[in-house]
């Protein structure tokens, strides 16, 4: 009989963009694979390739109630399954998995860290607050994987794992998809054209959720002031609000769009599913984060040969090295984003030579098959500890 594993996550946008490389990677090493998580639109295509996938509602909010009954449905769902690993992923569902698992006596539990709720911009009192629920959760996990250095060596620090039970994995994606040479010249023309960007246009470009915290306010202030500079520019924005978001700053952020006068100069491409072709239509990438893990867009640009510009906070000072392949700027400082932006957009021979060195890095450190081996490694170690094989 195959092990089996569960891959247990919030939503299921987490499910397809982050955790389906790692579950078909299960399968071909011949696990039984199940995932389980609040389905929306993005499991069905999961669904279609072959991998069990199961609608498990839990909730983003901050209402208890809701944990309580996710928690519940999770422990009596897991009483019937009979899993051998369950491998969490995401704030609110790694605590009810890890609690539910542990109650019905799983024997191998994993907690994937990608990038601790907590961080350096929140209020004392709160982040002390999260530090402690990663604490009490990392007393029903086994083992702790995280994205960045920077988490595993908070996660000794705060003691929320020990050293022996924490491991570095890193992230990474598909380096043959997410490659320049894969595209031709007409290739960024044709999908500039389909974009309505003209062909001289000075272009940024941002992957992300339009809430708050991905610092679109500060891009949206200082778009404003790169069209002073550049009156052709454009910027890209690659994603949407998702049905699952607390954060209810979407039409605010629209509204400022507006306000500013920028609209005309603004991409919105909602979800894409060719990411890779519209990176090429782009200069320069942007990600003002206020708080991250181990970003998977800034490696897909890096991966595209795009110089960046992230905010300095975690994960993002880990992927770029300031001044070589891209420039890392204070959080929420708009002047400063504008600033390295228009640097790069206004000298193609710099933000090509930037562009070279991120693409470097990135297949030196960001290859999605490192990462995979690397969790693969700790399965096996954790399941020959239990006597599983």
């Amino acid at each position: 009989m195959p092990l089996k594993v569960l891959q247990l996550c919030a939503v299921d946008f987490s499910l397809a963009k982050f955790l389906a490389p790692l579950c078909f990677k299960l399968q071909d090493a011949g696990y039984d694979v199940t995932a389980a998580c609040t389905e929306t639109v993005f499991m069905a295509p999961l669904r279609a390739k072959g991998l069990r996938c199961v609608n498990l509602p839990i909730s983003r909010s901050m209402n208890i109630k809701d944990h309580w009954h996710s928690y519940l449905a999770l422990s009596k769902w897991l009483k019937e399954e009979h899993f051998d690993i369950v491998h969490v992923h995401t704030p609110i569902a790694s605590l009810i998995g890890r609690f539910a698992a542990a109650r019905r006596g799983v024997p191998v539990r994993i907690y994937t860290a990608h990038g601790f709720y907590f961080h350096d911009q929140m209020p004392p009192l709160k982040r002390n607050f999260h530090v402690g629920l990663e604490r009490i959760g990392g007393c029903f996990s086994h083992y702790l994987f995280t994205q960045s250095e920077e988490d595993r060596q908070t996660a000794i620090e705060k003691k929320i794992a020990r050293a022996d039970h924490v491991r570095t994995i890193g992230n990474g994606i598909d380096l043959t998809r997410f490659n320049p040479a894969r595209l031709s010249a007409s290739d960024r023309a044709a999908m500039r054209e389909s974009l309505g960007i003209p062909a001289d246009a000075p272009t940024l470009c941002i992957i992300g959720r339009l809430v708050r915290e991905k610092g679109y306010f500060e891009l949206f202030r200082a778009v404003k002031k790169l069209i002073e500079q550049f009156p052709h520019f454009r910027l890209i924005v690659i994603g949407d609000a998702l049905p699952s978001d607390h954060d209810d700053s979407t039409a605010e952020l629209l509204a400022l769009v507006e306000s500013l006068g920028i609209q005309q100069h603004i991409v919105f491409t909602g979800q894409r599913t060719d990411v890779p072709e519209v990176l090429s239509a782009a200069d320069v990438f942007t990600l003002p984060s206020w708080r991250e893990g181990m970003p998977r867009s800034v490696i897909e640009a890096m991966s595209m040969s795009l110089p960046c510009v992230v905010t300095d906070i975690r994960g993002c000072r880990e992927e770029i090295v300031h001044g070589e392949c891209g420039w890392i700027i204070p959080v929420r400082d708009e002047e400063a984003l504008a600033s390295r932006c228009a640097n790069l957009l206004g000298n193609p021979d710099k933000a090509r030579a930037m562009g070279q060195a991120a693409r470097a890095r990135a297949e030196r450190f960001y290859s999605e098959e490192v990462v995979m081996k690397n969790q693969l490694e700790v399965y096996e170690i954790l399941l020959k500890n239990k006597g599983l094989i």
